[in-house]
């Protein structure tokens, strides 16, 4: 039975702020509600950094607080910020940075593949699964043929996407090499899951 401890929910709020100050770093496209943020950045990092539960707790709490009215989207909160033309993006982070941790929490920071593999976990679940419901979502409220969502919700943020996975990846080999994800969030793990790791 897992049972949370007070270092993994201090980093996990701390990923949750993380989150919250990279939505004030946007760069507005004026032809489309997405803009251009680096939250995708702060959602590959939770999950590099924490594993699969405590990334998927960060991010969680990201959105349960916004959803009761806590200004932590762009100044914004409540409901209707929930289901605005970027939600669909939004609802998507806490199964990312799940998935993120899930791949990589027990690979070694070093060699080729599991450097390779965690840049593809970045990638796919950090960047491309959010298209799966931010892009629909987008085409629902906007109002918009799918194909035009493509083009206001996807195909401009996809060099950047990986530019942020490119760092996601570079920071989380970094860190982890110093701040296994054990030692970050109190989970015990056993001598050969720790060693693996440390590898």
């Amino acid at each position: 039975m897992f049972k949370l401890t007070v270092r993994g929910v201090a980093f996990s709020a701390l990923f949750a702020a993380l989150v919250v100050v990279f939505g004030f770093i946007s760069i507005p496209l004026g032809f489309t509600p997405v803009p251009i943020t680096l939250q995708t950045l702060a959602v590959m990092l939770a999950g590099g950094l924490l594993g699969a539960t405590y990334g998927f707790f960060s991010m969680f709490m990201v959105v349960v607080l916004t959803a009761v009215g806590f200004p932590l989207l762009h100044g914004e909160g409540g409901i209707s910020v929930l289901l605005g033309p970027t939600a669909g993006y939004v609802w998507m982070w806490p199964i990312a940075a799940w998935l993120i941790g899930l791949c990589i929490q027990r690979l070694r920071t070093n060699g080729v593949v599991s450097i390779l593999v965690i840049f593809l976990s970045m990638e796919v679940f950090g960047s491309l699964l959010l298209y799966v419901t931010g892009v629909p979502w987008l085409a629902y409220v906007a109002n918009l043929s799918f194909s035009e969502a493509m083009v206001g919700g996807c195909y401009p943020y996809l060099l950047g996407d990986t530019v942020k996975a490119v760092a996601a990846t570079i920071i989380t080999v970094s860190v982890r090499r110093q701040y296994p994800i054990q030692r970050l969030t109190g989970i015990e793990v056993s001598k050969r899951t720790r060693a693996r790791a440390l590898q």
